[in-house]
């Protein structure tokens, strides 16, 4: 049985999305400007490593949906979208409800 000491929690995104996650225990990797192209290594190494979620903003998750995927389907990980200082692009909404629709077999928020 896992102690909540044993589990790790990471963020990743740019300086000023990401630090203040530090404040609750939550280990800052910051991506922004260049260090963009080091993404995939960084999340991949993340959810080898036995962290239990990775929170990472939404347009990362956006532009790596494909590898996040993977490494979802690969890694015990949940790796969590989560908006930055621009707002909610609704990737995490729509992540949720693809992710009940895989679970029930249909989509139980649609409108009808």
């Amino acid at each position: 049985m896992f102690k909540e000491s044993d589990l790790k929690l990471a963020v990743v995104g740019d300086y000023e999305s990401a630090l203040p996650f530090q404040s609750v225990g939550v280990e800052p990797h910051y991506v922004d400007g260049e260090k963009r192209s080091e993404f995939p290594s960084l999340i991949a190494g993340l959810a080898r490593s036995g962290y239990a979620v990775i929170f990472l903003l939404e347009d990362l998750y956006f532009q790596h949906k494909a590898l996040i995927d993977e490494l979802n389907e690969q890694h015990s990980v949940a790796i969590i979208p989560i908006p930055g200082l621009k707002g909610s692009q609704g990737v995490g909404i729509n992540s949720i409800k693809d992710s009940v629709e895989r679970a029930v077999g249909m989509d139980i928020f649609s409108v009808q």
